[in-house]
């Protein structure tokens, strides 16, 4: 039974689920006079207030037992009510309540009441002869331990939540009987917290809300619920332009949505929403967006109406036992004390513009809690960002977190678990995993290394998880945690990738291995990085509906014979003034290769090489790479780019005049067709129109010919944190596992466009590999043109990964952030004339 809901006069609710939340009901029918019906196969009881049944009262009368007891015998304490058998419940020796027979005429006031008027209060209460004559009804007093085991029993508070698992664990959930205010400055995105309570309430969770709206409409509301459900452009949807798949999202929400009431009239006030609210049925959450703090004639929710509407709010949350959730356009301290709400979160931006710190506070105890969010405000939504990070040493650089990417993911795969917002795990692991999360949050390295074994024995033989998305992430992270356990201090590489050749310098691009017969298979259960399932996973929970593989007959027909390797744009470039000489050079696994050995002029002055590698280019490139999820259309001429749209592109190759920077289409320019023409994908498009508005080049060449579908930059992004979270990790122990994290990076990006037919893998999609490499490339390139811009001499650029540069000795390119992180760089520094270990083959 949800504790979200106002109860009505009499509820329904199983004998197992009666046993759990005893407490609960028994407290409603003392309170509120609330009978509740509880059904046990055939048997069927009653349980009602005393004043329902006043002969209870006396003693011996009926067989009675204390809360505790009768929990314990509860199904045989039901069929003997059914019977024809009261049963009498009691604190103590109080009776507080009463199981009876559906049948029997509980209704019916007996002598009891007849004889003495008044005696069962509203409440359930006895009035004392005492005060009888007064007219007033005792204080209702309670026991402390009746207190703790109606807290105990109960279980978490079934409320409504934000469906943003970091948040959620630092408020609880949303508590009913509670006024709960969003504090936020304009443009911070308050109304999107309200938003996301309403769209996870009705839409998920399928219960009732009321939103009533005094600012925006409901066509706003729906465009951002639209935009947010579906990762559509907000401004876009405001113009009425929506795709196809929008459009049947939009219907299917139109479909579910009268769970989702809207009140948007502009004279809205509280006491509005607070006569609304009684008469729906099933309300589970009220939402008010928003109050306005400077005044407003048209808006009665705005200036120093406030406090007044603040306290209905709070009423009506006590009075229907709801959470109401304000939003407020302030975060003005003086303002939010006035309010007076039962809690508040404060949203209060950060350094870092990716992030949005959520600070919880409760009237009585102050600040109790935090969270961060990553806005997303183009598509009308927060995203979770994450736990708090450690506190800060010295007011500079983070404190490095606690335990390993694995535990740590662990610890936030159970976090909807752990926090009360899910149910479904056994007590004894939900109590484990709490335990991991308390850990690490306080830094506790003895504690964790007490809980490895019971982590390890749950992660070896784990419970039944729920098939839900919460479920099947957890119990990945449960199986990478086992994977990690039975792996540690094994230096032995797996047979399936022990033949394989895993490249040699610590950073060499990702994605430069040969697939194997078996590679399209998901990873054994002893790989370090389960590359290929997490991208699996990624694109199967993307809500475009991404095309994964293009069919064997279409293959062999325009735009994927228009696709090629050299439209990744890589750049092979030394300067004019260097000479460049290839060389032999024996790797470490004893194969011979070529290497560059540059030869720098007088002219550059004293000087070393610098020899910048950019960590992880691929995976990182996956953080915002755009493409097209769904098939390519042809589109043909376009007389400009649409940022809208991802694919393949035919267009004149633009003149670029520069000589300290190779060109910015690298070797694409190589191989144009017979009218100089060249193909390329999105990314190198959005770069050309960078370069034109910043007058790099002078003008956009023509789109001649196009192949385009909706554009998306976040497919790749959750295997994109899922790889850099793990190289954090592996990174700093190196040996056999990073390379084997490498290998399996490699696996699954080639396996994007594996190139024999033989190879059936999960993917077969050019465009989806060669904009993500040209993503690569592109990046390369703007961190190298910003070095030449700010002044610095380069003197070679390669793949997407390598960059020389002629510096001061130990002085690399302040352009670049010196780290092992993906968007960091490794800097070397050799002698001019001497060959560079690095480099393509």
């Amino acid at each position: 039974m949800s504790q979200s809901q106002k109860p009505s006069a009499e509820t329904a609710v199983t004998a197992t689920e009666a046993r759990t939340e005893l407490f609960a009901l028994v407290k409603r029918a003392e309170e509120d006079g609330v009978s509740t019906l509880i059904h046990k196969r055939d048997d069927h009881a009653l349980l009602v207030p005393l004043a329902r049944f006043p002969a209870a009262r006396q003693p011996g009368a009926f067989p009675s037992h204390v809360l505790s007891a009768a929990q314990k015998d509860f199904g045989d304490l039901i069929t003997r009510a059914a019977q024809g058998e009261p049963q009498v419940l009691r604190r103590n020796t109080t009776p507080v309540a009463v199981l009876l027979s559906v049948t029997a005429d509980s209704s019916t006031p007996s002598s009891d009441t007849a004889a003495h008027p008044g005696a069962a209060s509203a409440g359930g209460a006895v009035n004392s002869p005492h005060t009888q004559d007064r007219g007033s009804t005792p204080r209702r007093l309670t026991r402390l331990g009746d207190a703790m085991g109606a807290v105990l029993t109960s279980g978490p508070a079934g409320g409504p939540t934000f469906g943003l698992p970091g948040l959620d664990a630092a408020t609880g959930g949303l508590q009913p009987g509670k006024l709960t205010l969003v504090a936020a400055r304009p443009s911070v995105g308050g109304s999107l917290l309200g938003l996301a309570a309403a769209r996870q309430t009705a839409l998920v969770d399928h219960d009732m809300v009321l939103y009533a709206a005094s600012g925006p409409n409901r066509d706003d509301i729906f465009r951002r619920i639209v935009a947010a459900e579906t990762g559509g452009d907000y401004p876009r949807l405001k113009q009425g332009r929506l795709t196809e798949y929008e459009q049947e999202v939009a219907h299917q929400l139109v479909q579910a949505g009268d769970l989702l009431m809207i009140d948007d009239g502009s004279d809205l006030t509280a006491t509005d929403i607070a006569e609304t609210a009684p008469h729906m049925e099933g309300l589970a959450l009220v939402v008010v967006d928003r109050l306005q703090a400077a005044h407003s004639a048209r808006l009665p929710l705005s200036g120093d109406r406030l406090p007044d509407a603040s306290q209905v709010l709070a009423t009506l949350a006590r009075t229907l036992h709801v959470p109401v959730l304000a939003i407020v356009d302030s975060d003005d301290p003086a303002l939010l004390g006035l309010l007076d709400a039962d809690v508040t979160l404060t949203l209060t931006p950060t350094e870092d513009p990716a992030r949005v710190r959520v600070t919880v506070a409760e009237r009585d105890l102050g600040a109790i809690g935090s969270a961060y969010l990553s806005p997303d405000l183009l598509h009308a939504r927060f995203l979770d960002a994450g736990s708090d990070p450690a506190a800060r040493t010295g007011g500079e650089e983070p404190a490095r977190p606690l335990g390993t990417a694995v535990e740590r993911e662990l610890a936030e795969a159970a976090l909807p678990y752990t926090s009360g917002a899910r149910q479904g795990l056994p007590a004894a692991v939900t109590h484990l995993l709490a335990a991991l999360r308390t850990a690490l949050t306080n830094g506790d390295q003895d504690a964790l290394n007490e809980l490895g074994p019971s982590l390890a024995e749950l992660a070896a033989a784990p419970s039944q998880l729920p098939d839900t998305d919460e479920g099947r992430r957890l119990a990945a992270a449960l199986n990478a945690y086992s994977n990690t356990t039975a792996h540690a201090g094994t230096v032995e590489q797996p047979a399936e990738v022990s033949s394989r050749r895993v490249p040699d310098d610590e950073d060499e691009a990702e994605g430069e291995v040969e697939l194997q017969p078996g590679d399209e298979e998901d990873e054994p259960e002893t790989a370090v990085f389960p590359a290929l399932k997490i991208l699996k996973d990624a694109v199967d929970r993307s809500k475009m509906h991404p095309v994964p593989v293009i069919g064997i007959e279409a293959r062999e027909s325009d735009p994927w014979q228009l696709i090629s390797e050299h439209m990744d744009g890589e750049p092979r470039w030394v300067h004019p003034d260097v000479t460049s000489t290839r060389v032999p050079y024996i790797r470490e696994n004893g194969k011979r290769v070529r290497r560059d050995q540059l030869g720098v002029p007088d002219s550059f002055g004293a000087g070393v090489m610098c020899l910048i590698d950019r960590n992880g280019s691929y995976p990182s490139a996956c953080s915002a790479v755009p493409l097209a999820p769904n098939k390519l259309l042809h589109t043909g001429l376009l007389e400009e780019f649409d940022k809208a749209s991802a694919g393949i592109y035919l267009i004149d190759i633009p003149e670029w005049t520069r000589t300290d920077m190779p060109h910015p289409l690298g070797r694409i320019i190589d191989r144009p067709d017979d009218q100089g023409r060249v193909w390329v994908t999105t990314p190198h498009i959005k770069l050309l129109v960078k370069l034109v508005r910043d007058r790099h080049i002078a003008a956009m060449p023509t789109i001649h010919d196009s192949w385009t579908g909706k554009a998306n930059e976040s497919l790749f992004k959750p295997f994109y944190a899922a790889a850099r979270q793990a190289r954090s990790e592996l990174v700093e122990a190196g040996g056999q596992p990073y390379k084997e994290y490498k290998t399996r990076l490699s696996i699954a990006l080639r396996l994007l466009w594996p190139k024999r037919q033989e190879q059936r893998s999960p993917f077969w999609r050019p465009d989806w590999r060669m904009s993500m490499v040209a993503e690569a490339s592109v990046r390369h390139w703007v961190a190298a043109f910003n070095a030449v811009l700010a002044g610095h001499r380069l003197i070679a650029l390669r793949n997407v990964d390598a960059a020389v540069f002629w510096t001061p000795p130990d002085t690399p390119p302040d352009t670049y952030r010196i780290g092992t992180g993906f968007g960091e760089v490794k800097a070397k520094f050799i002698e001019a004339g001497l060959m560079i270990p690095e480099g393509d083959d």
